[in-house]
């Protein structure tokens, strides 16, 4: 093997995942909510808001209030954070070699400034006040995963199944051969099909939007020891409860050392379902392109394939495919592994939350490749049409059911429905002449055999077309 430059000295340096390097583009949104700086901006963040809850309340006595200055001061600390910010507090982790701790001595030393002795009287000493680190950290990526589902996920996520509606609506009366189990199979429409997705995507939207994001603040094994060691006079659980919902979080009143991630696993078990159908998406999709229903003709002026001219491969979805599998794969254990924690407190949540970004951002760019691969399609009804007449024998089914209900009825010459279709159309095509011909020796009342002479398997939809309303 040739002597080669080490790749990983070259400057800026080069991603090692793809999220970061080629597919950056579509999930750099994420990079506010859930990258290693966004966890340390909103450690400040609550850091800050809890000194400034502690002295608004007066919870610890003689301790004056910040003035609206010095608050408005504290909180540019987060609206300004940047690389500075960043590159600093890198710097003091190397010293502390403890994440949090760094972040408590970048606010002392802000806070000094904001208010230099002798205004700060001590105030300082309130930053992190009674807090273990996992109180900051919960609230932290509590609003950090809030953040990016509301403001990237489910934005995204929701554009994504409008546009599948919608596409569900256009199509709503184009006739299309189903296949149940790969075989010829009762017809029904494109835009019922794809409203079937798209419902059961929107259901799954509706879970995410109604999610909790729970926090804690209580101490080290959760029992306000050091509060109540600290200020015993004080109604900690209501002041606890009272910070936590001020962020915008459901206060968890029972916990260890750590909030207990349960809201995060059940969050993310959903995220997974919606992943799971949108998969479900792909594959309908990419066997329909290549049934020739679906014809890939807009924004396809890439290159299919490397020596075949005429392929436009049906990228986008194989892409999706992909993604979501990865997403699905960190999803799952990230839900199967947050809600375990030995006795009071271990480190395997540390670690494995640090990689929710990853996994919302593999779901986001298969959103981003499902949206471009919609847009690139447009319906081929010939296609679908000519599927259609070649398979009359999908009609035995609504000649024995009248048959069967004639029979029921008392009509004679009724018997064995079923069996006589049967004999007639398994394992061989039989043509609109062999079905008129069958049905006119049938001994049907004269209406219910024009009826059903003149079906054909492109009317042969049922209620196809108005079910596409249940998406409204």
């Amino acid at each position: 093997m040739p002597v080669m430059a080490s790749l990983a000295d070259v400057t800026p340096p080069i991603a090692l995942g793809a999220l970061d390097g080629r597919y950056r583009g579509p999930v750099s949104p994420l990079v506010d909510f859930l990258s290693e700086p966004a966890l340390n901006r909103m450690r400040v963040h609550v850091e800050i808001e809890w000194l400034i809850h502690l002295t608004d309340h007066g919870v610890v006595p003689g301790v004056r209030s910040l003035t609206d200055d010095e608050k408005a001061a504290l909180r540019r600390i987060v609206d300004d954070f940047g690389a500075a910010e960043i590159a600093e507090m890198a710097e003091t982790e190397k010293v502390t070699q403890h994440d949090v701790k760094a972040v408590e001595y970048f606010l002392k030393k802000r806070l000094t400034q904001i208010a230099p002795a002798p205004a700060d009287a001590g105030l300082a000493e309130l930053i992190h006040f009674c807090c273990t680190s996992e109180d900051i950290n919960n609230l932290a990526y509590a609003l950090m995963v809030q953040g990016a589902v509301r403001e990237v996920w489910l934005p995204k996520a929701t554009e994504i199944v409008e546009q599948l509606a919608t596409m569900a609506s256009d199509l709503r009366s184009v006739p299309l051969l189903a296949h149940t189990h790969g075989q010829p199979a009762t017809p029904t429409t494109m835009g019922k099909e794809l409203a079937v997705l798209a419902r059961r995507l929107q259901r799954q939207l509706a879970r995410v939007g109604e999610a909790e994001f729970l926090g804690k603040l209580n101490g080290a094994t959760g029992t306000y020891g050091a509060h109540l060691a600290a200020v015993p006079g004080a109604d900690w659980q209501q002041i606890s409860e009272a910070f936590v919902e001020g962020l915008g979080l459901t206060w968890n009143p029972l916990t260890t050392q750590i909030e207990s991630h349960d809201w995060q696993a059940e969050l993310y078990s959903d995220v997974a379902r919606f992943n799971r159908i949108l998969h479900n998406l792909c594959t309908d999709t990419w066997t329909y392109i290549s049934m020739g229903y679906f014809a890939q003709v807009r924004g396809q002026g890439t290159v299919g394939s490397s020596t075949m001219p005429h392929k436009v491969n049906p990228i986008r979805f194989e892409n999706a495919e992909a993604n979501l599998e990865v997403s699905n794969a960190l999803l799952d254990v990230l839900a199967t592994t947050l809600v375990q924690s030995r006795l009071q407190r271990d480190l395997t949540d540390s670690s494995m939350q640090r990689n929710i970004g990853v996994a919302l951002g593999h779901s986001i760019l298969a959103l981003d490749n499902v949206g471009r691969g919609l847009a690139g399609l447009d319906a081929v009804p010939e296609a679908m049409a000519a599927d259609l007449d070649a398979n009359w024998e999908v009609l035995g089914e609504p000649v024995q059911s009248a048959m069967r209900a004639l029979g029921a009825q008392g009509v004679p010459g009724m018997e064995e429905p079923y069996e006589r279709l049967k004999e007639l159309t398994r394992g061989r095509r039989i043509g609109q002449a062999d079905l008129v011909a069958f049905i006119a020796g049938l001994g049907l009342p004269a209406d219910v055999e024009a009826r059903l002479s003149a079906l054909t398997p492109a009317t042969y939809i049922g209620l196809a077309p108005d079910l596409v309303d249940h998406l409204n």
